[in-house]
């Protein structure tokens, strides 16, 4: 496929590029930009090894010598980044200089917007990126917003509002990655809240790995396992006692909080010592649905529900937050023409966009930062 084939009169190629909490592998879109629409052409995925996703994962929290070993990951992981864009450039028949940008978000090793001295930490060099592609990077995305007083996240509701606002009823987009996160668009007075919900898939690819290692893809695929067991309310209820669940918005998290070890904290109390793994894994999918449904029935119960990322594959999350939310019309984006796993690249690629066109692309409703702004830093070849 040729950029001539591609591109329409004055569009742009943008290709974006995502390392989620799950720290799987890499999502990348091929986006084509003009004044007044865009389209994805395309979608690319190339998955981590298990050595390289336990050493980003050993870095979610404190440990022995991590700055050498953050830096050093740092330059690895933006040769990965590299490789997979040239594959995928040699795959749709183009070239670097095709490319207007990349929109980089790198992979979050740390997420802290509510302390005194607050910070975020994404890794994957975007300067490395730039020179080993020949293509501008647009990095960093987060720490602008997180300048401005903001939480620096959740950034994706600034690109839904665009794209998913309904004058007739109220939205509510909801992108189950390692993460849980969800925007709302209200209808009747054109609100936009967006906030982390809590655990997504980390807690249950966490546990289902430390059960059966040897799994290659490293997740319960189709929820096969975890249909085996059954929900402990009374430790589902503990769990959703965590101070999180409850916290206002705006408010965001990450893989540093809900962890291994947050989860043992639960489990290592006697009334759960003889739960059955798999009992536990049920539990955890009850969790992420519980708290997803929670937010949305604070919002509106009777929303218009969209789920896209990695959780729209699992059935039981999809059959428990239908039961949950009884009075929502709950559908995957594949069911409204949406590529539930390339849409958060295609956001980052949207984020370049805007970046280049000096477009504002956050929002202080959202993340609590104290004026809109264009958010992203620019790395050339």
């Amino acid at each position: 496929m040729s950029q001539k084939h591609l591109l329409n009169n004055n569009a742009e190629l943008y290709i974006g590029l995502m390392s989620g909490t799950s720290a799987d592998g890499i999502d990348l879109a091929l986006v084509e930009f003009n004044d007044k629409s865009h389209v994805l052409h395309a979608s690319f995925y190339q998955p981590y090894s298990p050595q390289l996703k336990q050493q980003i994962q050993s870095l979610y929290t404190p440990d022995d010598n991590e700055l050498d070993r953050l830096a050093a990951l740092d330059k690895q992981l933006a040769q990965h980044f590299a490789s997979a864009v040239l594959a995928f450039l040699k795959q749709q028949q183009l070239n670097s200089h095709d490319i207007k940008a990349i929109g980089n978000h790198g992979q979050t090793i740390r997420h802290r917007p509510s302390q005194q001295h607050s910070f975020t930490c994404q890794i994957g060099c975007s300067q490395t990126l730039a020179v080993l592609t020949d293509i501008p990077v647009i990095g960093r995305f987060r720490e602008k917003d997180m300048a401005l007083g903001g939480q620096g996240a959740p950034l994706v509701p600034a690109y839904h509002n665009a794209m998913f606002r309904d004058k007739e009823k109220d939205v509510c987009i909801v992108n189950i990655g390692g993460i849980a996160n969800i925007t709302y668009l209200g209808a009747s007075d054109n609100s936009v809240i967006g906030f982390d919900t809590g655990p997504g898939n980390a807690l249950l690819d966490d546990w289902y790995t430390r059960h059966y290692p040897k799994c290659a893809k490293g997740i319960d695929e189709d929820a096969k396992w975890a249909k085996t067991g059954q929900v402990n309310q009374h430790l589902l209820t503990v769990m959703l006692q965590d101070s999180y669940f409850a916290k206002a918005f705006p408010k965001s998290t990450g893989r540093e909080y809900f962890h291994d070890a947050w989860l043992q904290q639960f489990i290592d109390q006697e009334r759960y010592k003889d739960l059955a793994p798999a009992d536990i894994q049920a539990t955890l999918n009850a969790l992420t649905s519980h708290s997803i449904a929670d937010a949305i029935g604070h919002l509106n119960p009777e929303s218009e529900v969209i789920i896209v990322g990695g959780g729209a594959h699992n059935p039981l999350l999809m059959t428990m937050l239908k039961q949950l939310l009884a009075d929502a019309n709950v559908q995957t984006g594949n069911q409204y023409g949406i590529d539930n796993d390339a849409l958060e690249a295609l956001i980052f690629a949207w984020l370049a966009y805007a970046f280049e066109h000096n477009l504002a692309s956050n929002l202080p409703s959202v993340t609590g930062a104290s004026r809109a702004t264009t958010l992203g830093t620019l790395f050339t070849p």
